[in-house]
């Protein structure tokens, strides 16, 4: 959509540009606009709710990794339930790097927890890694508090894929849930019931944690 690139290309900053593609290895330099934070805030804020918000959502796959943030943005901010689901489906197969995945996080799925729960175990049964990576990032970010149940962990601890972004969606889901439910997570790094890779990043993320306390960090290192 020419007139939403050409807004984004109206806030483009190249050493911000510069600096975002170094910490993507998987997009091309030549997609980046270069767009900060707040700025594309400030755009999703300015779209939201306009038929041109609501034409972009439908318009994929797009050319550049700042509209692919923005579409996150506008999903972040769909308060329809329904209507959040059917976004999210029909832009995680778009999505190609870990920024964009991890920007996606909309507090409406919070609203219907059972529901969102069975479509995190199809995400996270998904072929596409990002898609993967997302459905932990959920499992992680709502249901590692009051609708926690110790099966959760033995969802992600049984995650095989050997691609970089998904390893490490399981260490930092596994520092999240020593955190948060210490005594159900302890025993799979006690047993060392993930991968070797993950496991050690888990230990090195919990130790690296403000909510980890001194005594539990130094246990921790015991386990690598």
């Amino acid at each position: 959509m020419d007139a939403i690139v050409e807004k984004l290309q109206g806030l483009a900053d190249t050493g911000y540009r510069d600096f975002q593609a170094k910490l993507m290895p998987t997009v091309a330099k030549s997609t980046i606009i270069g767009v900060r934070t707040p700025a594309m805030r400030a755009l999703a804020k300015e779209l939201r709710g306009s038929e041109l918000a609501a034409a972009f959502l439908q318009e994929l796959p797009h050319k550049y990794f700042d509209e692919n943030q923005l579409h996150a943005f506008l999903i972040n901010d769909i308060k329809d339930y329904d209507f959040c689901r059917k976004c999210l489906e029909q832009f995680l197969p778009y999505v190609d790097n870990w920024a964009t995945c991890d920007q996606l996080s909309p507090k409406v799925l919070k609203k219907q927890p059972e529901a969102t729960l069975a479509a995190i175990k199809g995400w996270m049964g998904s072929e596409h890694i990002y898609t993967v990576r997302f459905g932990m990032e959920m499992l992680m970010s709502f249901y590692l508090d009051a609708w926690f149940k110790p099966e959760f962990l033995a969802w992600v601890a049984s995650d095989r894929n050997d691609e970089y972004y998904v390893k490490m969606m399981v260490a930092w889901f596994f520092a999240t849930a020593l955190a948060k439910q210490y005594e159900a997570t302890i025993p799979y790094l006690e047993q060392r019931l993930l991968p070797e890779w993950s496991h050690k990043k888990a230990i090195q993320k919990a130790c690296e944690s403000y909510r980890i306390t001194s005594e539990q960090k130094y246990y921790l290192r015991t386990l690598k």
